[in-house]
This record gives C-alpha cells, sequence and structure tokens, in this order.
C-alpha cells in the first residue's frame, strides 16, 4: 500500500485500489482495510459463501451489525439511527 498525490493504494483480497485519502487519515483507512480484509478472509475460508463480491456483501453487512451494536457513550448506535 502506497501513498502518493493521487491518492492511497489499497489492496483489498488481492485486488489494488487507489483511494483518495487525506493524509492524516491515512492510517486509520489503512487499519480499516486490514480489518475488511481479516473479515473477508474469515468469511472465504470458512467456505459457506463463493464469489469475491458476496464476500464482499457479506463482510460489508457483519461491519455494520457489529457497528450498530456497539454502544458509545452511554448511547446505543442502533437507537441512534432508528431517530
Amino acid at each position: 500500500m502506497s501513498a502518493d498525490p493521487k491518492g492511497l493504494q489499497i489492496n483489498v483480497m488481492g485486488r489494488e485500489f487507489r483511494v483518495a485519502c487525506p493524509e492524516n487519515e491515512q492510517k486509520g483507512l489503512l487499519e480499516a482495510v486490514d480489518y475488511l480484509n481479516k473479515k473477508m478472509l474469515e468469511i472465504r475460508e470458512n467456505g459457506k459463501v463463493i464469489g469475491l463480491e458476496r464476500i464482499a456483501i457479506m463482510a460489508a453487512l457483519n461491519i455494520a451489525h457489529e457497528l450498530l451494536s456497539t454502544k458509545v457513550g452511554g448511547f446505543d448506535l442502533a437507537d441512534l439511527k432508528r431517530r
């Protein structure tokens, strides 16, 4: 993964992408890429989901569920989302 003025090059499941990202947010983006890759690998290794697109969708759903299940500052993000 490399940075240049045209964006940050990332690798997700062996596929290269270039994304625009402010320099002060690059570390967080790289951590997100690492987390996404781990989740996608878990799904692929489970063997129940086939195809990169389906794996990506399942990973996105799992991550969204984790986020909405997380409590922040005493507030349930799922409750805030419903408001």
